[in-house]
């Protein structure tokens, strides 16, 4: 067993090319670099930068500096530049994201809360269960 290698909850120990990849599936992991992430989105670096300066996207740093973009991160700034690409400026862009997002989870919510009454219901209406 290696000393070094990471562990799961379970304490058993993980091999590190199986994390690396378990890693790269998780949507918040910064594994793209800026010239990486620009590509991907059909962007300017200088997009990016601009929306660092700006604070709308906090990318993470690496150990010299760099800016690393994760999966979650990219796809706020491909949602932020097609508003901005509609004629929206960044602030109401911020705006719109996070009523969009809002929306999304209220939505998600209703359906879930739809979901237990409609449970509750045929609990009810069914005399052989409770």
């Amino acid at each position: 067993m290696a000393t070094d290698s990471a562990r799961r909850p379970d304490d058993e120990p993980v091999e590190p090319a199986a994390d690396a990849v378990r890693r790269l599936d998780d949507p918040d992991f910064p594994a793209l670099t800026m010239s990486q992430a620009a590509a991907l989105l059909g962007v300017q670096a200088a997009f990016l930068r601009s929306l660092d300066g700006s604070g709308v996207l906090q990318p993470h740093r690496s150990p010299g500096g760099h800016r690393r973009y994760s999966r979650h991160q990219l796809v706020l700034a491909a949602r932020l530049r097609g508003l901005l690409d509609e004629g929206h400026t960044l602030a109401s862009a911020e705006v719109i994201l996070g009523l969009q997002d809002e929306l999304a989870e209220s939505r998600a919510t209703t359906k879930r809360l739809r979901a237990t009454v409609d449970r509750l219901r045929a609990d009810q209406e069914d005399p052989a269960v409770g």
